[in-house]
């Protein structure tokens, strides 16, 4: 009958999790923990609500939006939706523009069906399975580009 060999005692770089170091490090969690958390806490608080600032504020200037904005855009068509309220804006520059023709309010008035449909597009899409919404999203931008193109050439860009 062979003898096992005992492992010895995981060298202290070793990465592995030991019951004994699990409970030595609860041990040193109790003594120090009620110590350390009224100093890291408020810290640890700020920290996070500043990382969630930055991120909010990617998220808007990546979409193109003002950050206290951002809640309406959220969703898998968020940002399709943010392109659809900026021609909607762009659309009624060029009806209100001084030099605007019956030409250009035509084209305001069927972009504007245009892009309430394609709103409504986007909102059923959400609810679509992954394949058919990334579809559809596609055929959405797709819309969109040939729109924003449009309006473009009509603004003089």
């Amino acid at each position: 009958m062979a003898l096992r060999k005992r492992k010895a005692d995981p060298a202290p770089g070793d990465p592995r999790f030991t019951p004994k170091r699990a409970k030595n490090v609860l041990a040193v969690a109790k003594i120090v923990g009620p110590a350390v958390i009224p100093v890291v806490a408020p810290i640890a608080l700020r920290a996070a609500g500043e990382v969630r600032d930055r991120i909010d504020r990617m998220k808007a200037r990546r979409l193109g939006v003002d950050v206290s904005d951002l809640h309406q855009y959220s969703g898998r068509g968020g940002a399709l939706h943010a392109r659809i309220t900026g021609a909607a804006e762009a659309i009624e520059d060029l009806r209100h523009r001084a030099d605007a023709t019956a030409e250009d309010r035509t084209f305001a008035d069927h972009s504007e069906i245009t892009l309430r449909q394609l709103m409504a597009a986007v909102r059923a899409s959400e609810r679509m399975p992954g394949p058919r919404r990334r579809a559809a999203h596609k055929a959405i931008s797709t819309e969109l580009d040939e729109l924003e193109q449009r309006l473009l050439g009509r603004l003089g860009i």
